[in-house]
């Protein structure tokens, strides 16, 4: 096996790791070759190839980047200080090393250089070892965390030009119970918040987790829709076979005179949740 296929079996790993989709996903690439490999599986990855020596002056912007991927790059207190600047609050750094075993000191690297939500562990069968670090938020509040990070995302998305590989949809589940206390006898039920046309509803579907979650929080409070106690993940070929038609990251605004209503939609077609 010669060194890229090698690179392409880490490299799937590391794909795993990438964060969950959003309408489009910067991703500095350190090596690069791994930003090409992770493109075959991601179609929605925006790619910025920047070796690492020359991270410092390549004019990445500070807080403008998903993610950054190394592989087998020499990871070290500058560059991981520039990375941390490159990222966006919760962006997130995925480095592999196809040589070594995992020791105590690979994850305090990442928290003396300022990360946060760290993971190391073996990378691919107890070889190499994969290391995963956050940039913190500055914000603490969760309601204005949550809003910053879905404006990452544009609102009023074209769908048939959207590149993300998953919709999210604002539900309604059936009987409201946290998975714990559900019985074998329950049945559960989804409904799906949609505009009501006469013809065709429309399913108000959003690029990202957050993005869903940014549209629902003051759609709540301002009582445009009530009794949303899940947001559900579904892949773009389930979607293609919905009989309804689709909106795409729409804004309050956009739907201040329409008239909102839900739709039954299969709870077994959704994705599992994301970590």
């Amino acid at each position: 096996m010669d060194a890229v296929q090698i690179q392409r079996h880490f490299v799937a790993v590391m794909a795993k790791h990438l964060p969950p989709s959003a309408a489009t996903l910067h991703l500095l690439d350190l090596d690069g070759c791994s930003g090409e490999m992770l493109a075959e599986w991601r179609a929605d990855l925006q790619i910025s190839h920047v070796p690492a020596p020359d991270l410092k002056s390549c004019g990445i912007k500070s807080d403008s980047v998903d993610a950054a991927v190394a592989y087998d790059i020499a990871l070290t207190t500058d560059l991981l200080g520039y990375i941390l600047d490159a990222l966006r609050p919760g962006g997130r750094l995925i480095a592999l090393r196809s040589h070594g075993s995992v020791s105590e000191s690979h994850p305090r690297l990442l928290v003396d250089n300022g990360y946060v939500r760290i993971l190391v562990e073996p990378a691919l069968d107890g070889l190499g070892v994969l290391l995963r670090g956050e940039k913190p938020y500055a914000i603490i509040d969760t309601i204005a965390r949550i809003q910053s990070v879905a404006r990452a995302d544009a609102d009023s998305l074209d769908l048939d030009r959207y590149p993300g590989r998953y919709l999210h949809l604002l539900i309604q589940q059936q009987p409201n119970k946290p998975v714990w206390k559900l019985m074998p006898s329950d049945k559960i039920t989804w409904r799906a918040v949609a505009i009501e046309r006469a013809e065709s509803s429309l399913l108000l579907a959003f690029s990202s987790l957050p993005k869903a979650v940014g549209f629902m929080q003051p759609a709540v409070i301002g009582g445009q829709i009530r009794d949303i106690n899940k947001v559900g993940k579904f892949s773009r070929s389930t979607a293609a076979d919905w009989a309804w038609g689709t909106i795409l990251n729409p804004t309050l605004e956009s739907l201040a005179f329409e008239k909102l209503t839900t739709v039954e939609i299969d709870p077994a077609t959704a994705e599992a949740p994301d970590e």
